[in-house]
């Protein structure tokens, strides 16, 4: 019995110095985005805890529409979709990013509905990731992101069996290319490889969508991703793992 509270005992100092952690770690950097229960605002830099906080607005459309217009993002909401016979598709809550307000780059095609965790993480990956990558790599802005889609009533990998995809639920969004100011375009089918410019800013939008995403697949995690992003905000709890490959 000693020894269980001993146990107990132990857990809830060690629980109290990650939390003291914590909190001294995100003010010595004077970034409170970097804290689980400080308010997310998506005009804010990318910290620690924003990609959970992104996810975690799957529970609650309302905030999470609220903040697209707090940060003026121009959006339409879009009514209920529930495919008769398929249970596990369709959505409640979907947004459609329209042109103009705070963000600059395009969708193509431009009429894609999404979650709105998908949308708010879009508009972040496009302030501080996409648009300073680019401006890095090229000199030029991205004025057009292409995409393969979002809601697409299937299982993982299209199999027969087996758990739904998020795309079940317009959760995620498959990015397949970049166009620039220029003219010029940047392909994951076709640049992956690339030694130059081009491959070091796919890496590195990549790269910095993870931290705004929940899962973020590219052509290294497997040869049905060798043409695009998947990109998913999969509400695996607020502690939970997430997915960067």
């Amino acid at each position: 019995m000693r020894a269980i509270r001993r146990a107990v005992v132990g857990a809830a100092v060690l629980a109290l110095l990650v939390l003291a952690g914590l909190v001294l770690w995100g003010a010595l950097r004077g970034k409170p985005q970097d804290l689980p229960w400080t308010p997310l605002d998506l005009g804010a830099p990318v910290g620690a805890a924003t990609g959970r906080k992104l996810a975690a607005l799957g529970e609650d459309a309302p905030r999470c529409r609220a903040l697209l217009e707090q940060a003026g993002v121009r959006y339409t909401a879009l009514p209920a979709r529930r495919p008769a016979g398929e249970a596990q598709c369709g959505y409640d809550e979907a947004t459609r990013l329209t042109p103009g307000g705070a963000r600059r780059i395009a969708l193509a095609p431009a009429n894609v509905a999404t979650s709105c965790p998908v949308a708010a993480a879009m508009a972040m990956w496009e302030w501080n990731v996409v648009t300073p990558a680019a401006r890095r790599a090229f000199g030029e802005p991205v004025t057009r992101i292409e995409h393969f889609g979002s809601y697409n009533c299937r299982r993982m990998y299209g199999r027969d069996a087996g758990a739904f995809s998020e795309h079940a639920t317009a959760n995620a969004l498959d990015i397949a290319a970049f166009r620039l100011a220029d003219g010029t375009r940047i392909s994951v089918v076709g640049d992956w490889n690339d030694t130059g410019a081009k491959g070091r800013f796919l890496r590195e939008v990549r790269d910095g969508a993870c931290d705004l995403f929940a899962t973020v697949l590219s052509p290294d995690y497997n040869a049905a991703h060798r043409d695009h992003f998947h990109l998913d905000q999969a509400d695996r709890g607020a502690m939970s793992w997430r997915a960067c490959r």
